[in-house]
């Protein structure tokens, strides 16, 4: 997810690491904060694998700054993450915000409805925080209010992520 996010927004512009780390906090908040010592090693793995590619500038007070941009190489690797996300990036909601944010990145339509059908098929499937008897429990029928209410909630959102893709799949597979 850290490596997809750097990815997606150097497609985007040339960033120097501090505003590079401040639109990642943005995209993931407070649920998956990014520290530099997740950031800067991440950093150097790409720029070693010839993905990023860094200069530096003069600083707006003394201190130069690095700039980092995506190569041609990474671009391509971009385009590969996001034609053929892991499964955990389709499953697991902020990880697929991340793929979200930069989907348009993805030139043809086509896949882009790909990805998207992915994680519908996913929100199709019958699930729950709880289970009785390997059978997923309702909101109806959970035992108390909290459980009622983390269930109501999960449905709701569901049911509008579900609906907007179906939305989104139908646009992107008009001719155009």
């Amino acid at each position: 997810m850290l490596e997809l996010s750097i990815l997606g927004f150097l497609a985007e512009q040339p960033l120097h690491g501090y505003e590079l780390k401040e639109r990642i906090k943005a995209l993931t908040g407070h649920v998956r904060p990014v520290s530099d010592g997740a950031l800067y090693p991440a950093i150097t793995r790409l720029t070693t694998a010839g993905l990023l590619d860094q200069r530096t500038e003069p600083g707006a007070s003394a201190a130069p700054r690095r700039i980092l941009a995506l190569t041609a190489k990474g671009r391509e690797e971009l385009l590969a993450r996001l034609r053929d996300p892991k499964q955990t990036e389709i499953t697991d909601h902020v990880r697929f915000n991340t793929v979200l944010a930069f989907l348009r990145h993805l030139p043809d339509r086509h896949e882009q409805a790909a990805v998207l059908r992915r994680r519908l098929d996913f929100l199709d499937a019958p699930t729950s925080f709880f289970y009785d008897s390997g059978r997923p429990v309702r909101a109806e029928e959970a035992d108390d209010l909290f459980r009622q209410g983390m269930l109501r909630v999960a449905r709701a959102t569901g049911q509008a992520e579900r609906a907007w893709l179906r939305e989104a799949v139908e646009v992107l597979e008009r001719p155009e």
